[in-house]
């Protein structure tokens, strides 16, 4: 073998290496007994396929040169556990952000599958990456009744003998999730007036818009709700969004993860963003294009309506100008998982003793095994 030939394949295999490394970076574990014990992998093996829907009971509006349709086209994934004996299992309906897709939450799915929940996400009409016309934050009105209609699809064939989802699913424990756009999905899905969806019992959102949101809207439901924000959000700034969110939804929790960002909740910022200073500052730019496709005024949005509890405030995002050294990307993520598994289990797990128990976590051993961590509770939150 020449000496060239050696010294090439030595750098194949280095950039080999490399790539692995870079494509698959582990998430940090989490410090504490209580929260290394969570954290350990479910056992129930994780399944999934390809969802295909189209609801011809609503239209998809017009958008930039996009001449609109007569029917919502709704393409997704749904997970679930490979272990079909211990089912019925929650359901959890979750929403992407904007100019995303419904692999943003990955790390998500594969942690909370195996522990035994069925996941399901379709990529938005005219809000996802690759929306005809450009993606837009003006549709967002409009999803929650894709998500209401994604449930009636599967309960439909949670009801089908033969399905493959056929008995997978309990009907009376589903739960509301989902990043920015998603998160103000969520809460729409969860508490809006006209829209809401009664059969979801659990909501959370994950640094979502709300701060035209008023009490009068969150008093629809006394479902429990958490919303998740990093405290260096300069895309929804944590400050006007999620830090009244407390006071405003009686029967909430606010985790707040201190140095985190907007964009180190998508999964992706964990394998290519995990060395920035502040993985926001390069999200920024590109953010501000595509929200000027349409009208991104809160407004537009969300028309101000009192008796629904939406009000004209607004905050414009990426207006930071000094970027912190942010918590990486990672540690967001493996938090996230935890809160988000504690949050879940404390509503839907069937034993109340383990209700309590992951009650007391959340609310308390989190932010004490978790030094980045704060947790503050609704005013009227007694559960």
């Amino acid at each position: 073998m020449t000496r060239l030939i050696k010294v090439l394949l030595t750098l194949v295999l280095i950039v080999a290496l490399a790539a692995v490394y870079v494509l698959n970076p582990n998430l940090p574990e989490p410090t504490g007994a209580n929260g290394a014990a969570l954290y350990q992998a479910g056992d129930l093996g994780m399944a999934g396929e390809v969802i295909t829907l189209t609801d011809r009971t609503r239209a998809t509006m017009a958008n930039g040169e996009f001449a609109g349709q007569a029917f919502r086209e709704l393409d997704g994934e749904i997970w679930f556990p490979e272990n079909r004996e211990q089912g019925p299992y929650p359901l959890i309906l979750y929403s992407h952000g904007f100019m995303s897709s419904v692999n943003e939450a990955d790390y998500l799915v594969e942690f909370l599958v195996p522990k035994g929940y069925v996941v399901a996400a379709v990529n938005y009409p005219l809000s996802s990456g690759g929306a005809p016309g450009g993606p837009t934050v003006n549709d967002v009105v409009n999803q929650p009744g894709d998500v209401s209609f994604v449930l009636d699809n599967l309960l439909s064939r949670n009801n089908t003998e033969g399905d493959s989802l056929y008995g997978m699913i309990d009907p009376a424990r589903i739960a509301a999730a989902g990043l920015s756009l998603g998160g103000l999905t969520s809460q729409l899905v969860a508490f809006h007036r006209d829209v809401r969806d009664p059969r979801i019992s659990a909501a959370a959102s994950i640094a979502g818009p709300a701060v035209f949101l008023t009490p009068q809207f969150f008093s629809t439901s006394a479902m429990p709700f958490m919303m998740i924000a990093g405290s260096l959000d300069a895309i929804i700034p944590y400050e006007a969004h999620a830090a009244p969110i407390p006071d405003k939804a009686p029967h909430s929790l606010l985790v707040t993860l201190e140095g985190g960002t907007h964009v180190g909740f998508a999964g992706v910022a964990s394998t290519f963003m995990r060395w920035f200073r502040h993985p926001d500052k390069l999200v920024c730019p590109m953010l501000l294009r595509g929200l000027e496709n349409g009208d991104e005024s809160a407004a537009a949005m969300m028309p101000p309506d009192a008796g629904i509890g939406i009000s004209s405030g607004q905050v414009a995002a990426c207006t930071m100008t000094e970027f912190e050294r942010a918590m990486r990307p990672g540690e967001q993520q493996m938090l996230t998982r935890l809160a988000m598994y504690a949050f879940l289990e404390s509503v839907f797990a069937q034993d109340p003793a383990r209700r309590a128990q992951m009650r007391a976590y959340l609310t308390v051993d989190l932010a004490r095994e978790q030094s980045s961590v704060t947790v503050v509770m609704g005013t009227e939150d007694d559960r």
